[in-house]
């Protein structure tokens, strides 16, 4: 009966140990640009990118026949002027894609924060947007060897060389079994659409969380309490599982959500997103192991280096694409004034 009650003990300090763990999921107040990617012609020092969140992409197979100044030029990052707008099919027409976007927006009360702009059709009829980042925000992207960024999109000094680039606010939350509850500071402006936040587990499937309607005025810290989430550990399903070579859990984040009824009103909709935060509980425990397996076997190491790989050549490839269509894009929007006959010499005076 002694070792019973002993063995009720330590389960419910290791379950105990297990709650109540919190992170930043993702913090907006980091993605400012502050680093400026260009060509050699180029006379604008104003920061277009973000130097954490640097990513180059001249380095995959589909960019091998560019020259280096356009190498130089294949860089792009999550800042937040970069996030893309997708609207609903029934929405996208030109008209509202051209007026579909985001901006870095100052805050007195949280710094800078990022402002999104959506123009829904004047129709009335059920649409949405989804506010997302530039790429997948990638899970296994390493640290530079010093830790730090340095413009080439390897480091971006969140850390000490420990965990990958785009933990600790930019993105990704490794080590997450159950989410207990997610909270946005969001700023609302009494328009009544409803706000989710989607999320990507380590197995690449899609959650789009409901957070509510955004009918508020001023800054609000959303919450969504996971109504499946079992608190006693008496309830739930215990399990055993192999510690080893399984890979850490992640959430990654793919963006927001927004949706407008059919009844509601259309046009121009602005809102502002501070960050996104989540209470979850630890797939692993830390633990003291008699063996380091990893130094002895390397198969995470293989499986993530693998992973790193696949995630940087979809993202290469969207990049580029891009980067085609920006050097094809008409630079200028006016023309040329016609001369006047005689102004150069071969008409008559």
């Amino acid at each position: 009966m002694k070792k019973m009650l002993i063995l009720v003990v330590i389960a419910s300090l290791v379950a105990t140990s297990l709650f109540a763990n919190e992170a930043v999921l993702i913090d907006f107040g980091l993605l400012t640009a502050d680093y400026r990617v260009g060509g050699e012609d180029d006379e604008d020092d104003t920061p277009n990118q973000n130097r954490a969140t640097l990513m180059d992409f001249s380095n995959v197979r589909f960019a091998g026949s560019f020259t280096e100044e356009q190498r130089s030029m294949m860089r792009t990052s999550l800042a937040i002027e970069n996030w893309e707008v997708d609207l609903a099919p029934s929405s996208r027409t030109i008209f509202n894609k051209t007026r579909s976007f985001t901006r870095e927006a100052p805050s007195r009360r949280f710094g800078t924060v990022m402002g999104v702009r959506v123009h829904f059709p004047l129709e009335p009829f059920n649409s949405w947007a989804l506010v997302r980042p530039p790429f997948e925000i990638p899970a296994f992207e390493p640290f530079a060897e010093n830790g730090e960024a340095n413009g080439n999109g390897n480091g971006n000094g969140n850390g000490n060389g420990n965990g990958t680039r785009f933990e600790n606010g930019f993105g990704v939350v490794k080590n997450v079994g159950t989410i207990r509850a997610l909270a946005v500071n969001v700023y609302g402006m009494n328009f009544p659409h409803s706000l989710n936040v989607v999320l990507f587990d380590n197995n690449g499937n899609r959650r789009s969380v409901p957070m509510g309607p955004l009918n508020f005025d001023g800054w609000a810290e959303l919450r969504w309490d996971n109504p499946s989430y079992i608190q006693e550990v008496r309830n739930r399903d215990l399990r055993i599982t192999p510690i080893y070579p399984d890979s850490m859990p992640f959430v990654k984040f793919g963006g927001f959500e927004i949706r407008r009824d059919a009844s509601h009103r259309g046009g121009d909709f602005i809102t502002y997103f501070r960050d996104v935060k989540i209470i979850f509980d630890r797939a692993v425990l830390d633990t003291d192991r008699d063996i380091d397996d990893e130094a002895v076997w390397g198969i995470i190491q293989e499986r993530e280096t693998a992973r790193r790989v696949w995630e940087m050549e979809r993202f290469g490839q969207d990049q580029i694409l891009r980067h085609l269509e920006a050097q094809r894009q008409a630079t200028s929007a006016t023309f040329t004034p016609t001369p006047e006959a005689g102004g150069n010499g071969n008409g008559a005076e």
